[in-house]
């Protein structure tokens, strides 16, 4: 009986010992920032085939027809014909033409380019938050796929030993409540399997939501279970902070807002209508040429110079606000990744060696009699959650270190792909 739970044992320590072992066996490399290509492949694939990087990416193509448009010439010619049967007969061709004489074209071109450039950082801000919610899906569907086959191995273990339980107990060589703590146990770890299988499904889901309908998970690539440290570029939180889109996109509302007022300011310049006229009035030769120019008298339009000047000042308060709570950010998520990383370090380092001892005499000591059978269930039970600790520090670090990608600005670094590819 005891050869039978020993065989077991070995094969439960296997499965929480050998995924880890693999990964102490890299080493980060400090400073580096470059994924593995297979995944750059799949992120830039879904990335661009994405919904919503493909409206901001029509939105920018928009944008810049708008700017074409904004400068182009703001009025066209008139043609006017006029003719006249009465006591004397009257032919007149006439062309009219107003001017821009308060430069409004070129202030109308620098407002439209600005709103361009805004809806280019929003356009890369859809690609960097689709392409962060694809790694955090990611992270969290391959430890779904760990901690389903760990919840697997818990419950056909805990399941055998109930059975094992009941026949010591038919036997007499094993109390009621031994009896009762092993069905528990088996219980317990069939909860657990189903909740494992449902996190697993709902990781699959928040992937899914952003792949092809034709991307299988089979085909999902790994993430790495060594990260790098941060860069030296991490020492300097400013320089990062300022190329951020949403803090360009702000930066920019700052200079539409500029060119806004510039351009409400040359609106309040009337523009001159030049009209020239040729024709006869019975025989004779008629030439004319009037000049018009309106008179801002009744509406000098300064009260929208005011309201522009005050929602160039709103906008200037924004992007102050974005530029504190980026840099904010930036720092935290740096927090958060040390943290998470020399925690995972010592994992590797003390928590696998000592959960391979842990497995080894837990096991010694049970076939040896030292250790009672309740006494092995509580701590072999012990010793797997554990190993779900550890799965869930590893998807920390993973999620710390994809939100710092992002904080900082370095997601297309280290996808190692342009920013506006």
């Amino acid at each position: 009986m005891h050869i039978r739970i020993s065989g077991l044992a070995l094969i439960v320590g296997g499965l929480i010992i050998s995924p880890w072992v693999a990964a102490a066996d890299e080493s980060p490399t400090p400073g580096a920032l470059g994924a593995d290509p297979a995944l750059i492949q799949f992120v830039q694939t879904v990335v661009e085939a994405n919904p919503r990087v493909q409206a901001a990416r029509a939105a920018l193509e928009a944008s810049g027809a708008f700017r074409d448009a904004a400068s182009r010439p703001l009025y066209n010619p008139e043609l006017s014909l006029e003719a006249e049967n009465a006591a004397d007969r009257t032919r007149a061709l006439g062309i009219s033409q107003t001017l821009d004489w308060g430069g409004k074209r070129n202030a109308r071109t620098a407002v439209a380019e600005s709103d361009r450039l805004v809806v280019e950082a929003e356009y890369l801000a859809a690609r960097w938050s689709v392409t962060v919610e694809l790694l955090d899906g990611l992270a969290q569907h391959q430890t779904g796929v760990e901690r389903e086959t760990l919840a697997q191995a818990r419950r056909d273990f805990m399941d055998r030993f109930a059975g094992l339980a009941q026949r010591r107990f038919d036997a007499g060589d094993l109390a009621q409540v031994e009896l009762d703590l092993a069905r528990l146990a088996s219980a317990d770890a069939r909860i657990q399997k189903a909740t494992a299988a449902a996190g697993l499904a709902e990781a699959r889901q928040a992937v899914r939501s952003l792949t092809p309908r034709s991307s299988a998970s089979a085909q999902w690539p790994s993430l790495p279970d060594a990260l790098p440290s941060l860069p030296k570029s991490a020492d300097d939180p400013q320089s990062l902070v300022v190329d951020l889109p949403e803090v360009l996109a702000a930066q920019r509302e700052v200079a539409t807002a500029d060119a806004v007022v510039e351009l409400r300011r040359r609106e309040r310049r009337p523009d001159p209508t030049l009209s020239l006229a040729g024709g006869d009035e019975d025989g004779e030769t008629l030439i004319g040429l009037n000049v018009t120019i309106p008179l801002f008298v009744r509406n000098s339009f300064s009260h929208e110079v005011t309201a522009a000047l005050a929602e160039r000042s709103q906008a200037q308060q924004i992007a102050n606000d974005v530029m504190q709570r980026a840099y904010a950010r930036l720092i935290s998520a740096a927090e958060r990744y040390e943290l998470s990383r020399g925690a995972w370090g010592d994992w590797q380092q003390i928590g696998e060696a000592s959960l391979m001892r842990q497995t080894e005499q837990l096991q010694r000591l049970w076939e040896a009699g030292e250790l009672s059978t309740t006494d092995y269930l509580v701590q072999l039970t012990a010793t797997l959650d554990v190993q779900e600790s550890a799965l869930d520090l590893r998807e920390a670090l993973w999620r710390a270190w994809f939100e710092w990608l992002w904080a900082s600005g370095q997601v297309d670094a280290w996808l190692g792909r342009g920013s506006y590819q």
